[in-house]
């Protein structure tokens, strides 16, 4: 067993004529990389489409189905892993935090897309059959540019992966309706953007209001409307992704996770933990890296 969970970076998984970019029919890939099954994290974007298959993946510790039709979105430093019953097939295309920003006028695009905001029940969506056949060809169309002998069109490829996230993007109402109001969208994001930052160190929904220069209660009723659950929860949500997170890592005591996260003690931490998932914090490592082992 491991005692770190992995953390893989683009250049470790090369397949396609640009080192920013790794695209392959899914079926190859999982056979190629079968390490890559256990929890581990990407340091790149990455998304998969599945075309046939079945069982069953984690996201940042939430489980989800693994069928056909299904395409789910990730970002950087999350955890995941598969648990396929029968054969699984489609397209999968990592991509490095950089690979767009040269292409981009705008350095957040990627944010307006809601499937890249590090929220796993956003991130996993069922296509209609007419979404699936379009983006079957586009991803067709990314293959077919990297298999040819010419040089590798990268503008071409970076303007059908765009195209890709807003025939994904169209589907989803919930980003449509978010668009509406951009001001409350921005102070949104803004506040999630706050939170990775701080959430070791800002614990109070009144801290991350003083940041963005509005009032605490004007924070709640944005999260409340947009998401809702107040802004506390958001904050609290984050901090025990990270503890999960590193949790898995074996190398590290329940007291040194508990510093590293900015708790008083280990007592409060284990409190704290248990009072929001049920379990401790051990039994929460025992449980996960028995299975990830296995």
């Amino acid at each position: 067993m491991k005692n770190d969970i992995p953390v893989y970076d683009i250049q470790n998984l090369k397949a396609y004529k640009h080192d920013g970019i790794l695209v392959s029919r899914f079926g190859y890939y999982s056979k190629q990389h079968q390490h890559l099954h256990s929890a581990h994290r990407h340091s790149f974007f990455h998304l998969v489409l599945f075309t046939e298959g079945s069982g069953t993946q984690q996201i940042d510790f939430k489980e989800f189905a693994v069928k056909p039709g299904l395409i789910y979105f990730m970002i950087p430093g999350q955890v995941h892993s598969w648990n396929f019953e029968t054969e699984p097939d489609g397209y999968i295309i990592n991509f490095s935090a950089d690979y767009l920003s040269s292409f981009l006028l705008k350095p957040d695009y990627l944010e307006s897309f809601s499937f890249f905001n590090g929220q796993p029940d956003s991130q996993v969506i069922e296509l209609p059959t007419e979404v699936q056949h379009t983006l079957i060809s586009i991803f067709e169309d990314i293959l077919k540019e990297g298999s040819i002998e010419k040089t590798v069109n990268d503008d071409l490829v970076k303007t059908l992966l765009i195209r890709l996230f807003i025939e994904v993007a169209r589907t989803d109402d919930a980003l449509q309706k978010a668009n509406y109001n951009s001001y409350n969208h921005t102070l949104l994001k803004n506040f999630r953007n706050l939170i990775e930052k701080n959430y070791a160190q800002l614990r109070l929904p009144k801290h991350y209001a003083a940041l963005l220069y509005i009032t605490p209660n004007h924070l709640n009723a944005l999260c409340n409307d947009f998401l809702g659950i107040p802004a506390g929860v958001l904050i609290r949500d984050r901090v025990i992704l990270e503890a999960k997170r590193l949790l898995i890592n074996l190398d590290l005591r329940v007291s040194e996770i508990a510093d590293k996260l900015n708790f008083d003690d280990q007592s409060y931490f284990i409190k704290f933990f248990k009072k929001y998932e049920g379990i401790t914090p051990e039994k929460f490592r025992k449980l996960n890296t028995t299975h990830n082992g296995n």
